[in-house]
């Protein structure tokens, strides 16, 4: 995990460097990680919520640079006072309970969020990569190399741990480790003496030992900046306020999600107000303001998940066994051995296997030992490392986690489904009970909103995307009932906070989202249990009605 959350924060950086006049560093970086980390380990109610560095405040931080610079203005003063203005409104929201509408957001929001964050990475991946084609030809075709195979690399080897060769713990290991394994072998695969050396990549730019980046003082002197210029950075901390409330309140949602069986409460509205603590001293410090990372946090709860094997036939919710479930199967798998073993019928033969999570380790140290590492990291030593890897390396991050947002992403798998050959598609896959007509106007709605958001990130005005993805989550809580049934919607959507212990945290009761013992949903829409009908199981339906739909 300590891997996970320093390589993308600095490869953000190598982005931010670049196009902010060299005002922000690895130290910068290091430092704003280490600070999100050791805070949320130690203060947080939530402490599995992984907080960092992101790319969207790379893409927050360049544009604001691209705005000021032209007007004379010192860009750090500014950015104090954004994220002080910020700060401000993160403890407004968590004083009045506004983290409660996180309810409201369904994967027709998240879903477009992420695919619209993976697009972002993939493209700031390829723009780092044209960039090294500025020394020679070499050196450019050689980073594109060593970019795709460290994406590719990691890729494969995390996919190891649902494949069936070798023991569960040994798979694991793999996966777990698949970025640290991959980071070592290529930086010092560009080392290797001989045309390889010869190509003399860039590297990854480093500093003096605990001391920012240019000639400054830690302390950014905010108070010189004229008062004009203060108000006009509320509007930008108001901006940021939302691209906050949204990415880490999702990427809270995720890492305490359904199929993780975490049974200690949440804590949106302290942790958000936490996280106007650590905007305020990024301002101060002259820092990139962190926030919740989404593809870390679900990951660091994954890695503290307790993983069993079960026969098949044991129930599962969302891929969730209680402990004394398994240890009920595992008495009766060994029964079963032992009768066999014996001479006993034939009948009883071992039940296949699958795997489910039990329980997750809840607990402070693994996010605090984050913490310590990271800001370890700005020893002198470890700087020195960092500085021997390509920077072609970290073009590979960016691809690399990008595509991870996209692989699996609804809107990708509801748009295969509307083009695929309908005599390929399995007879129950669950949208052969919708109309094509109504699953291309779901992802209508999804594909325009990331147009919107792509289009505006390429532009001055790139700072205004958050009001976007904040914007459609009113539009599906009033539109999406109107356009869709609840029926419909349940096949199309699903609640992002669906987990009891979240709904507890937002002053919501569960059923109100997931419909369990209702109709219909009242703040998603969605069918309700006492609401379900047959119209959403297709193999109840005939052969002639599949046919119909399949071609409509």
């Amino acid at each position: 995990m300590y891997f996970i959350n320093l390589m993308p924060a600095i490869a953000y950086l190598i982005d931010m460097n670049d196009r902010t006049g060299g005002i922000y560093g690895i130290n910068e970086a290091v430092l704003a990680s280490a600070l999100a980390a050791l805070v949320f380990s130690l203060f947080s109610a939530q402490p599995l919520t992984i907080v960092g560095v992101t790319g969207l405040i790379n893409l927050f931080n360049y544009t604001d640079y691209d705005i000021v610079k032209d007007h004379g203005i010192n860009y750090l003063q500014f950015q104090a006072w954004m994220l002080i203005w910020a700060a401000i409104f993160h403890f407004l929201m968590a004083i009045f309970n506004f983290c409660d509408f996180t309810r409201f957001i369904t994967d027709m929001t998240s879903e477009t969020f992420g695919f619209y964050v993976g697009v972002i990475y993939i493209q700031k991946g390829i723009e780092l990569l044209t960039r090294e084609f500025s020394h020679s030809a070499t050196d450019g075709w050689l980073s594109v190399v060593v970019a795709i195979s460290f994406a590719l690399t990691v890729y494969w080897v995390e996919k190891i741990r649902s494949r069936g060769f070798g023991p569960l713990w040994a798979r694991r290991i793999l996966a777990d480790y698949a970025f640290v394994i991959a980071t070592v072998f290529f930086t010092g695969f560009v080392h290797i003496p001989g045309y390889l050396k010869s190509a003399d990549l860039v590297k990854l730019p480093i500093t003096q030992s605990w001391k920012p980046t240019i000639n400054r003082d830690w302390v950014v002197d905010f108070w010189n900046l004229e008062a004009r210029w203060v108000f006009i950075a509320l509007p930008f901390g108001f901006l940021l306020t939302l691209l906050f409330y949204f990415d880490h309140n999702v990427s809270s949602l995720m890492a305490q999600a359904r199929h993780f069986p975490v049974e200690k409460p949440a804590g949106f509205h302290w942790d958000f107000f936490l996280l106007g603590v650590t905007t305020f001293i990024s301002g101060i410090l002259g820092l990139p303001a962190p926030n919740g990372l989404v593809p870390q946090a679900p990951v660091h709860t994954e890695s503290l998940s307790v993983l069993q094997h079960v026969s098949s036939d044991v129930p599962d919710r969302d891929g969730v066994v209680h402990p004394d479930l398994v240890k009920h199967d595992q008495e009766r798998r060994r029964r079963i051995k032992d009768s066999g073993e014996t001479g006993g019928s034939v009948d009883n033969q071992l039940p296949a296997c699958k795997i489910v999570r039990t329980e997750v380790a809840e607990q402070r140290l693994s996010h605090l030992g984050i913490g310590l590492l990271t800001l370890g990291t700005m020893t002198r030593p470890l700087l020195v490392a960092l500085g021997t890897m390509p920077r072609a390396l970290f073009a590979g991050i960016f691809i690399g986690v990008g595509w991870s947002s996209i692989e699996d992403n609804g809107i990708i798998g509801k748009t295969l489904y509307l083009i695929r050959d309908p005599e390929m598609t399995p007879p129950n896959h669950p949208l052969n009970a919708l109309r094509k007509i109504t699953i291309l106007k779901f992802i209508g709605i999804q594909w325009f909103t990331f147009a919107i958001m792509v289009a505006i990130s390429q532009t001055i005005a790139a700072i205004g995307f958050p009001l976007v993805i904040i914007a459609l989550i009113p539009f599906r809580y009033y539109y999406g009932p109107r356009w869709f049934t609840p029926a419909e919607l349940s096949l199309l959507d699903s609640p992002t906070a669906n987990a009891l212990g979240v709904m507890v945290s937002i002053g919501g009761d569960l059923s109100r989202v997931t419909g369990e013992g209702l109709e219909v949903a009242p703040d998603t829409g969605f069918l309700g249990s006492l609401g379900l009908n047959d119209k959403l199981n297709p193999a109840s339906q005939s052969d002639a009605d599949l046919d119909r739909r399949k071609t409509e």
